[in-house]
């Protein structure tokens, strides 16, 4: 089930966005801030976010640019052109003026969560000087080779994906039992730990670190 974290201070915008988004399928999260929202997105990734811009405290405009790696649609009043290109240019993936047909915003949010899953022309996540390559599924570390089991590569591209938030060990599972169902929560701690080990033989330092209580991420 694909996740969407709905953005917007106006509840009754966001109650029927997360009822028709409900009804379509999507898993829905709410924040009312900008400063909320940053906090939902350390706790867990969703697949997709809907962003209004007028938000108190932190703005949508300032909010932007600080969602990497998750596709982003601005759903605002604002209808101005120049202010539209200025968002696309700066992250927004898309972008939606309200009012707005519910079949039309469902059809753009298919679109992105499609292009999501098609390949990149550069198939290559970088996090300092390791390497992995997506379609080759080999992982270098300062360009040696590093054996990995398909459950530790699994974990690895998901962190490296998201390698600035925190990502909780319920998506963690949830991801990974699309590859690799084999990974239980009893487990996924094991798995991890021979991933940490396994860098830092190679590498001489700590590349993952656990976040307690919450999960894992990529160490700064």
């Amino acid at each position: 089930m694909k996740n969407i974290l709905v953005i917007d201070d106006d509840i009754s915008i966001g109650d029927m966005l997360e009822e028709l988004l409900t009804k379509e399928g999507y898993r829905v999260c709410r924040a009312y801030s900008g400063t909320e929202a940053l906090y939902v997105l350390s706790q867990a990734l969703p697949d997709l976010v809907l962003l209004d811009l007028m938000l108190p405290g932190l703005d949508g405009e300032e909010l932007l640019p600080r969602i990497k790696n998750i596709p982003v649609i601005v759903v605002s009043a604002k209808s101005d052109v120049s202010n539209k290109v200025e968002l696309l240019l700066h992250g927004a993936a898309d972008y939606i003026t309200k009012p707005f047909a519910t079949s039309e915003l469902l059809a753009r949010i298919a679109v992105q969560m499609r292009n999501a899953h098609t390949p990149k022309a550069h198939p290559e996540l970088t996090f300092k000087d390791l390497r992995l390559d997506t379609l080759s599924h080999n992982v270098t570390l300062d360009g040696r080779n590093i054996r990995l089991t398909r459950t530790e590569y699994a974990i690895l591209k998901l962190l490296m994906h998201n390698p600035s938030q925190v990502v909780t060990k319920t998506l963690l599972l949830e991801r990974l039992s699309e590859d690799t169902p084999d990974c239980m929560e009893s487990s996924l701690r094991v798995h991890i730990s021979n991933l940490r080990k396994k860098l830092r033989e190679a590498g001489g330092g700590d590349y993952i670190e656990a976040v307690w209580g919450i999960g894992f991420k990529m160490k700064e």
